[in-house]
């Protein structure tokens, strides 16, 4: 398993994977940046640092995150989520086809191994509140105003 560490405008990210795909992607806010980046991360690395820029609302890298069936389902259905747009736990639970398992998808969302790519950032409380976010609200803030920037209107 290969690892990289880079700058992002949100703290150092640590991606983690091999020739399967990319397994792990996360945020701290310390941390030595890599000089080199393996080969098997450099796409990854290219895309989010496109993402950042704005140059991208989507991922093609290979993932390979681990979980159990019932987390690996939940994760599909948050790549089903499109860029700049937002749904709550219950509405995710609806999808999954249970409404009563609102805290285990909750869950299963939390332990979200590819932070930003498996878009965890755009579930938020029924009554649209921001809601846990591992890496903090002020970032999943900050995410969802990088994916649906609020124009600031003309006065004349």
């Amino acid at each position: 398993m290969e690892t990289s560490y880079f700058k992002t405008p949100l703290g150092i990210a640590e991606i983690k994977g091999d020739e399967n795909g990319i397994s792990i992607i996360s945020i701290t806010d310390e941390g030595e940046i890599s000089s080199e980046i393996p080969a098997v991360l450099q796409e990854a690395v290219a895309q989010l640092r496109d993402y950042f820029e704005a140059k991208r609302t989507d991922f093609t890298f290979k993932m390979n995150p681990q979980g159990t069936e019932f987390q690996q389902k939940v994760w599909q259905a948050l790549l089903e989520i499109p860029f700049g747009k937002t749904c709550s736990y219950m509405d995710l639970s609806k999808k999954l086809g249970d409404v009563k398992a609102i805290r285990a998808v909750a869950s299963a969302n939390g332990k979200n191994p590819l932070w930003i790519v498996v878009p965890c950032h755009r579930v938020i409380g029924t009554d649209g509140s921001l809601t846990g976010y591992a890496g903090g609200l002020w970032r999943k803030k900050w995410l969802l105003e990088h994916e649906n920037p609020t124009n600031q209107q003309s006065l004349f």
